[in-house]
C-alpha cells in the first residue's frame, strides 16, 4: 500500500509493477484528468487557466474527472495477469473492484449496489465520467442515477489497473464551467454523484484496506 501526493498527469503517465498493490493519490491542485481518446476541445482551457485548474490526461478511457484536493479518495489498484482476479472479460473483470468498495462502504454504514449490467450512457457521458454508468460501479441504494464509485480500467498483457474514486464533496459548478460550450447547467449535474456526508477520506481508506482481497 502506498499514499503519493503530487500531479496526477505524473502518476497516469508511471507504468506500474505488474505486482498486486493499492496506491492512494491526492492531487496538490485542483485537476481536470481527461479520458485517453477524450479530445482537448472538451475543456475551457481559458476558465482553467484562470482558476488555477491544471488539465492532464490519463491513459484509460471515458469522460473527464475533477479532482480537488481534499474532495475525494482516489484509490489505484493494479493486480498481474497471472493473478486469481484476473478475468479475461474486460467489464467483468470491474465488479470484483466495484464488491470490494460496496464491502468497504457498509462498515461505514452506507448502503450500495453494484451495477452488474452494461455501459449506461447519456448525452454528457463521452464528455464527463460521472454522467455514465459502467459495470461494476457503484450506485446509491435506490437511486440508480447517483453514483457513487467510479471505475476505470487499463489493461496491458502484463497487468490490469483499476482507477477508482469516490466524492466527499460533489462540486457539479465547477465541473459545468469547465466543460467547453455546449456544456451542462449545474443543475443537471448535481444529482449524479453521490457523496459521503460526515465520512473522512481516512475512514475511507481504513475501511478499504481493512476489506482489500489484494
Amino acid at each position: 500500500m502506498h499514499h503519493r501526493v503530487g500531479d496526477a498527469g505524473e502518476f497516469h503517465a508511471l507504468e506500474p509493477a505488474a505486482v498486486r498493490s493499492i496506491t492512494f493519490h491526492m492531487v496538490e491542485q485542483p485537476t481536470v484528468v481527461l479520458g485517453s481518446a477524450q479530445p482537448d476541445s472538451d475543456i475551457d482551457w481559458n476558465l482553467a487557466a484562470a482558476l488555477g485548474v491544471s488539465v492532464v490526461r490519463r491513459r484509460s478511457g471515458g469522460g473527464a474527472v475533477l479532482l480537488v484536493p481534499g474532495d475525494y479518495v482516489w484509490a489505484d489498484v493494479v493486480i498481474p495477469a497471472d493473478d486469481p482476479l484476473w478475468l479475461h472479460d474486460v467489464g467483468r473483470a470491474m465488479v470484483w473492484v466495484g464488491e470490494w468498495w460496496q464491502r468497504a462502504l457498509a462498515t461505514l454504514h452506507v448502503e450500495s449496489v453494484v451495477h452488474s449490467g452494461g455501459l449506461e450512457a447519456d448525452e454528457w457521458s463521452r464528455r464527463i465520467c460521472w454522467t455514465s454508468l459502467g459495470t461494476g460501479e457503484v450506485t446509491v441504494v435506490g437511486n440508480a442515477a447517483k453514483k457513487l464509485v467510479g471505475i476505470s480500467q487499463r489493461r496491458t498483457r502484463e497487468f490490469a489497473r483499476f482507477q477508482t474514486q469516490v466524492h466527499l464533496q460533489w462540486r457539479p459548478e465547477l465541473v459545468a464551467a469547465l466543460t467547453a460550450a455546449p456544456r451542462p447547467t449545474a443543475a443537471a449535474l448535481a444529482g449524479r454523484a453521490a457523496t459521503l456526508p460526515g465520512v473522512t477520506g481516512d475512514q475511507v481508506i481504513a475501511a478499504l484496506l481493512a476489506t482489500a482481497p489484494l
